[in-house]
């Protein structure tokens, strides 16, 4: 990113081909999907095959972090430097059509591509392990047992900076050719929005102990 928050130029990975117009590379726009959502799809190669791996995430800045068992496959895998394709899709309604063909999606997303750093400062492992709990229901890091000495050594804790990262979006209605929208057939959106549902205490919880309002009323979009 550059010192004004955009994309210097696009690079031939990040620019957006099919559908330019629906392109963005403002760090505003990418920041604003990053932030919403809190489940990205991790995509490298390992022993020759392509491997696609779904987790949730955390955003400081200009960087994405993502974590996981000492173990896992993935995390040792982008930690001896292959290269990363991370996704973040946000589905906001199905556009529905008079033709078949026509028939989308209004959505947001984001497409990064770089390379994994390893996080072995303990301050900041320790910042993202806040941000992944900050990501998925915000202020619950607060309220939390901090993780203990031993939680954080079986952690790995990987980042991968925004250099080259899009977003593509599309909003409005349907499209339709100009001969189908004489047709008696319904054309619109459909609109869609994540929101939870009636919590449900754990069988152990202590008595007396309630869900907080960021529970209760925790939403997206």
């Amino acid at each position: 990113m550059s010192e004004n928050g955009r994309m210097d130029a696009p690079s031939a990975r990040t620019q957006v081909r099919r559908l330019p117009k629906r392109g963005h590379y403002d760090a505003a726009v990418i920041h604003a999907i990053l932030d919403e959502g809190f489940v990205c799809h991790v995509g490298f190669v390992h022993e020759g095959a392509p491997v696609v791996i779904p987790t949730n995430y955390g955003r400081s800045g200009d960087v994405i972090y993502i974590h996981g068992s000492a173990a896992s496959r993935m995390l040792r895998t982008l930690e001896q430097g292959v290269p990363v394709s991370i996704a973040v899709t946000l589905v906001d309604g199905i556009v529905l059509a008079r033709s078949a063909f026509h028939h989308s999606i209004n959505y947001r997303s984001v497409v990064i591509f770089g390379t994994a750093v390893a996080v072995t400062d303990p301050a900041e492992k320790n910042e993202a392990l806040r941000l992944f709990s900050e990501q998925l229901v915000p202020g619950r890091w607060d309220e939390v047992r901090p993780p203990a000495p031993q939680e954080l050594k079986a952690t790995n804790v990987l980042k991968v900076a925004l250099d080259e990262a899009s977003a593509k979006v599309r909003t409005g209605g349907p499209v339709d050719d100009e001969e189908d929208y004489a047709l008696p057939i319904w054309a619109g959106v459909l609109p869609l929005r994540l929101k939870a549902g009636a919590v449900v205490d754990d069988t152990r919880l202590t008595s007396g102990v309630a869900a907080g309002a960021h529970i209760t009323g925790w939403s997206r979009g």
